[in-house]
């Protein structure tokens, strides 16, 4: 009996033995906030529900129908305690939620920087904070260290103790850039850069996601993000550096094209005003940036060199020009001799089984 009893908790810890849960282990200061904060919400709630899930138990038992002893008082309508208790509770509970989600909202701000390290450890007033720019693509992640002059696509390593600022943008589709021990999650758009400022207090390994669905390479759209101490840093800065490939427009015109499952690629060297670029949808040769387009279209009359008229605006997002290449022409705007000829894939086949579409089949002879 003692081990049927303890086969299904040896089954539940077989079941989760391979969870690992990322949220309530974190390795930086503004993940650990953030644990702490989810904690408190669910502690404060389970004071309800806690409460309410005994007393539904606990009535249920005491006014059953068999109990001799139970109270039958068919007059009762009001109890000034009774609705004093029913409404407080649930009141103290809102507000001490509220408080604490407007406090924790300006304090954890992705875009305020750092005041601490960690609980305890404020940032030094001379600390430097380490800029990587964020550049999410069809399907992976691009990491360029401006400050360094090295990138990489899937591998984000940091130092531990030092603030990191990130910079994030989007190619073309909405992404998030999201690394549950590192800090939050934060949206990468396209044309937007957003930015977040966190800090990794433990060396070690884990990974970062994509949390907004794009497509068929989406689940494999993730990075190693590698906590290491600044010794370590410094020699796998070393190791980018000898990689021996630069990465050039060129080079970002390649990777912008859709892949999946790509490979960890480090590159030595990286040519100035790329992220830029990305934010700006240029980084084709030759095609205008929208800053300056937007700079230019202040000015009145005049046509510019993507064909929209100065002075009206940016063209309509379904009049904007894709990140590479040529805007498709739709299916219902081509020519018959655009689209071509294809076998009829929609036509009705005709039924080999007897029934009511050919009722003088005799085949149907005998059916019931």
């Amino acid at each position: 009996m003692k081990r049927a009893a303890g086969l299904p908790l040896l089954v539940l810890s077989i079941l989760l033995g391979g969870c690992d849960m990322v949220v309530m282990n974190p390795t930086g200061d503004i993940a650990y906030q953030q644990r702490n904060l989810i904690l408190f919400s669910v502690g404060v709630m389970l004071l309800i529900i806690v409460p309410v899930m005994v007393l539904t138990v606990l009535f249920a038992y005491r006014y059953r129908r068999g109990n001799p002893n139970k109270t039958y008082d068919p007059n009762f309508d009001h109890s000034t305690t009774l609705e004093l208790v029913i409404w407080s509770c649930p009141l103290l509970i809102i507000i001490a939620l509220s408080a604490v989600t407007w406090t924790s909202t300006h304090l954890l701000d992705p875009f305020r920087p750092l005041e601490r390290l960690a609980p305890g450890v404020p940032v030094p007033p001379d600390a430097k904070p380490l800029n990587v720019q964020v550049v999410a693509l069809d399907w992976k992640w691009l990491f360029i260290y401006p400050d360094l002059g090295i990138a990489t696509v899937n591998e984000l390593a940091l130092p531990v103790n030092v603030p990191v600022r990130f910079s994030i943008t989007s190619t073309d589709q909405f992404n998030t850039f999201y690394a549950p021990t590192l800090a939050g999650m934060i949206y990468a758009m396209p044309t937007m850069r957003s930015e977040l400022n966190a800090v990794l207090n433990k060396p070690g390994e884990s990974w970062g996601y994509s949390g907004n669905y794009t497509g068929r390479g989406y689940s494999d759209m993730r990075f190693k993000l590698r906590g290491v101490v600044e010794a370590d840093f410094d020699r796998w800065v070393a190791d980018v550096k000898a990689a021996g490939t630069g990465l050039e427009l060129s080079t970002l015109i390649e990777l912008v094209k859709p892949s999946e499952k790509v490979p960890v690629m480090r590159f030595a060297s990286v040519q100035e005003g790329l992220f830029d670029r990305a934010v700006n949808r240029c980084i084709e040769p030759g095609k205008p940036c929208m800053v300056d387009v937007m700079r230019q279209d202040m000015q009145a009359g005049g046509v510019h060199p993507d064909g929209h008229r100065m002075g009206t605006g940016m063209p309509p997002g379904r009049e904007a020009q894709p990140l590479t290449g040529v805007k498709p022409k739709p299916a219902l705007e081509k020519t018959p001799e655009e689209k071509g000829t294809g076998p009829n894939v929609t036509k009705p086949v005709e039924p080999d089984a007897p029934g009511q579409l050919r009722p003088g089949d005799p085949k149907n002879r005998g059916l019931q």
